[in-house]
Order: structure tokens, then C-alpha cells, then sequence
């Protein structure tokens, strides 16, 4: 296999993790597929819950600010003892059991493979202009640092959940920021790809033999099993 410089692989890697957590997220807000078990909660999950619960009773008139009471969340999760989280993950097994039960009766529709089938990949141009970011994929650039500080034993699929929930609870103030960032990028994109056709440019075309063909095949099988690992976040 050919040389390929760490700098390029973690920049690859890194890209590949943020599309894991869009399609995640989409496949949150899109409700999956329909009759598929509701996806497992995780122990801090639980715990924000609870948080969030128990704030409503005592402030019923009262607007959350997301980020602080985010940060509220965390702050306490972190000087808990193990045994006051061991309620939480108490919680979070069984509903581990509770999923990994209805999973096993599970059918998928006809023509669904519930997301165990590969996918048909194309070979991208290397030279194509970098795709531009959403603005959640902006926040997420922010918050999962925080998230993973937090939740330090979670999987992927349980980051994105709780990556999709905070989006979902911020306020339009707050989604603002990201949603600039994500107006720009999206500029640079659109200028960069007009430059780009204008030269004969294709995203998609196959890319030339020699090293970055090799290079693009490799993502691609890196990329696969990716796709697995999706399997055992869900």
C-alpha cells in the first residue's frame, strides 16, 4: 500500500468521523426507519433527563438558556460519585436489554436491509473543491469536545445523539453563529466549484491512476468499514 503522510490520514479520518455524525443526526430527526426500536439512551442521557425534568417542576415559567444549563449538566455529572451515577447506568442497561430485545425480533421492511447493506460508493476527484459545512456540523466542530469530556465511555452513536439533542435545544440566538459559519463556507464552496467545472472538473469522476487513485481506494475501504462500525453504534 502505498505512503500516505499522517497529517492526510487524521484529515481524512477526522472528515469521516463528522459524516458518521450527520448521518446520525439525520437519521434522528428522520425517525429511522419506521417500526425500527427506538435507539438506546446512555447513562449521562438519562441523567439530563432527569436534570431537565426535575428543573421544569421547580421553574415551570422559566427559559433555558441551552448552553449554561449544558454546562450546569456537566459540571455536576463530573464531581458525581459513582455511586450516584449508578442509578443512571443502571438505566441506561436496561434499556441496553430493552433495545437489544426488540432489535433481535426486529424485521426489516421489504427492500430494507436496516442498514446492513453496502452501499454502491463512486470514486471521487481528489482535485474537487472541499464540500462545504452545515451549520451543525459547525456546532458540532464546538461542542464535542465537551460532549466526549463528559461522556468519555460513549460510542459514536450515542455522541451524535447527544450532539443532535443540544442542536435541537439551542435556541435561534444561539444557532446563529453556526448558521454564518455555514453561509460562508457554503460561498467558498459555490466559488471554488464554479472554478473548478471551469476547468472540466467532475466530483465524481474517477480519479487518475498512480498514488491518489490508490489513495481514494483506500477512504473507500476505510470508509466500509466505517459503515460497520455505524452498526454497532446505533
Amino acid at each position: 500500500m502505498p505512503a500516505v503522510s499522517t497529517r492526510g490520514y487524521l484529515a481524512r479520518l477526522h472528515q469521516r468521523q463528522k459524516l458518521k455524525v450527520l448521518q446520525l443526526n439525520q437519521q434522528l430527526k428522520m425517525g429511522k426507519v419506521e417500526g425500527k426500536p427506538k435507539g438506546r439512551m446512555s447513562a449521562y442521557a438519562y441523567f439530563v433527563q432527569t436534570c431537565r425534568e426535575e428543573h421544569k417542576r421547580k421553574h415551570p415559567n422559566e427559559n433555558v438558556v441551552f448552553a449554561e444549563f449544558s454546562r450546569k449538566c456537566a459540571d455536576r455529572w463530573k464531581t458525581m460519585s459513582d455511586k450516584e451515577k449508578g442509578r443512571f447506568h443502571t438505566m441506561a442497561e436496561k434499556d441496553k436489554k430493552r433495545y437489544e430485545g426488540e432489535m433481535s425480533k426486529w424485521v426489516p421492511p421489504k427492500g430494507d436491509k436496516g442498514g446492513r447493506g453496502k452501499k454502491n460508493k463512486r470514486q471521487k476527484d481528489p482535485n474537487a473543491p472541499k464540500r462545504s459545512l452545515s451549520a451543525f456540523f459547525w456546532f458540532c466542530n464546538d461542542e464535542r469536545p465537551k460532549v466526549k469530556e463528559t461522556m468519555p465511555d460513549s460510542g459514536v452513536g450515542d455522541v451524535a445523539k447527544e450532539l443532535g439533542r443540544r442542536w435541537n435545544a439551542c435556541s435561534d440566538s444561539e444557532k446563529a453563529k453556526y448558521e454564518a459559519l455555514a453561509a460562508k463556507d457554503k460561498a467558498r464552496y459555490e466559488k471554488e466549484m464554479a472554478a473548478y467545472k471551469k476547468k472540466g472538473g467532475s466530483p465524481s469522476k474517477a480519479p487518475a491512476k498512480g498514488k491518489k487513485a490508490a489513495v481514494v481506494q483506500e477512504e473507500s475501504e476505510d470508509d466500509d468499514d466505517d459503515d460497520d462500525d455505524d452498526e454497532d453504534d446505533d
